[in-house]
């Protein structure tokens, strides 16, 4: 999915007629991308539904920046408004904390047999004619990558 495919379905899915600048749902793509690391086009199903989420959560964000610029005291019900907006936003940020915990192969944009990088060797070392040699100063770690 492209850039510009991504900003068309936000628009559809998310109708925020509140939104007074028209470049937020560009802003809110832009700021998932370098949230995620990810860069366009993204290819599969899973980068493509949380890219969405997340530019979701920066137009949320922007919306409750907006309503806290309009606060008013005699306005009772706008606090409740601001609280929505901040619960949901907490809501995705939660997700998306879920999300990068179960699949960190997704966002480190390495294989998943190379997040473990320790190795152990068995701890002795022996020459060709069987003289123990661990504890000699060149005994290195023998690593194959």
């Amino acid at each position: 999915m492209t850039r510009d495919e991504m900003i068309a379905q936000l628009v559809e899915e998310v109708p925020l007629s509140a939104l007074t600048n028209p470049t937020d749902y560009e802003n809110a793509v832009d700021d998932a991308s370098r949230e995620t690391e990810w860069s366009f086009p993204v290819s599969t199903d899973f980068k493509i539904h949380w890219m969405k989420e997340r530019a979701k959560r920066y137009l949320f964000f922007y919306l409750a920046t907006q309503t806290a610029q309009k606060f008013k005291v005699k306005t009772i019900s706008l606090n409740l408004k601001f609280d929505h907006y901040f619960k949901l936003i907490k809501y995705v940020d939660e997700l998306f904390k879920e999300i990068v915990e179960e699949r960190p192969d997704e966002f480190a944009n390495v294989d998943a047999y190379k997040l473990f990088g320790s190795k152990i060797d068995a701890g002795f070392a022996y020459d060709p004619l069987g003289k123990d040699i661990t504890y000699d100063a060149d005994q290195e770690v023998i690593s194959s990558d």
